[in-house]
């Protein structure tokens, strides 16, 4: 477990949940309602979980024959 890096899960699971509460609110107060609105943020918290995920990995994986 050297070299573990704490930050990045609980960065992806912060920024997801954020990202569904954030659709979620604005959902409403467009007028969906509540049911609607719920499966719509969170179809956005998965899509926003992948981006951070592949931008993670895409950033830890660096090209080493140089």
């Amino acid at each position: 477990m050297r070299k573990y890096n704490f930050i990045r899960p609980v960065l992806l699971i912060v920024t997801a949940l954020l990202v569904r509460s954030l659709v979620t609110n604005v959902c409403l107060m467009l007028g969906m309602e509540p049911d609607p609105a719920s499966s719509v943020g969170f179809m956005a918290m998965i899509v926003a979980a992948f981006i951070i995920f592949s931008r993670m990995n895409k950033r830890r994986r660096k090209p080493s024959d140089k």
